[in-house]
């Protein structure tokens, strides 16, 4: 049994699965999130609003988010993409034309998926109502990661650790600095 075949056989039918078969009304629904999000907007408007309108928790919930989001961004996109160099999925597995608005940087991980968890996994703790609301967004992101023809699920599922791992991290660097310091 060949566990690297079979990834790779997952991948492939559940990135057909997922651009074949998502209803037009979820295809432009999941593109306005992704363009809402594309270089971290959605996130850094989040931010703003919890700091302004949220107010002590609110800030703090701001600061963590944006840490781990730079945090997550820096592994994912400038580590993960230069040190694993994956073609994105093979044009004719996707059925709609949003197949040939994505980048030409590597697949693996999905950055965007990264951030968005990222964020999400550090303004939970914080402000679980602001955290909550994030969820939403940050799972349909990574859904349309896939939909899009963007990335594999696989790329998806390590983009989502890296940005759990990154908001864990942000959330312990100031006790490891206490210890260290």
């Amino acid at each position: 049994m060949d566990l690297m075949a079979d990834v790779r056989d997952a991948d492939r039918l559940l990135t057909q699965r997922a651009a074949g078969r998502t209803p037009p009304e979820v295809g432009r629904l999941l593109s306005a999130v992704e363009e809402a999000a594309e270089n971290s907007k959605l996130w850094c408007g989040a931010a703003m609003v919890m700091a302004v309108f949220g107010g002590r928790d609110g800030r703090r919930a701001a600061v963590a988010g944006l840490a781990a989001l730079t945090l997550a961004q820096l592994v994912s996109n400038g580590v993960g993409k230069q040190l694993v160099d994956r073609a994105r999925p093979p044009k004719e597995w996707i059925e709609h034309d949003e197949v040939e608005d994505r980048p030409d940087s590597s697949s693996f991980p999905s950055g965007h998926t990264a951030a968005a968890v990222a964020f999400t996994a550090a303004v939970t703790p914080v402000w679980p109502l602001a955290g909550a609301a994030c969820v939403v967004p940050a799972a349909l992101l990574a859904l349309e990661r896939v939909q899009s023809g963007a990335h594999y699920p696989t790329d998806v599922a390590v983009g989502a650790v890296v940005g759990l791992g990154s908001a864990w991290l942000t959330r312990r660097i100031p006790h490891l600095l206490r210890h260290w310091l």
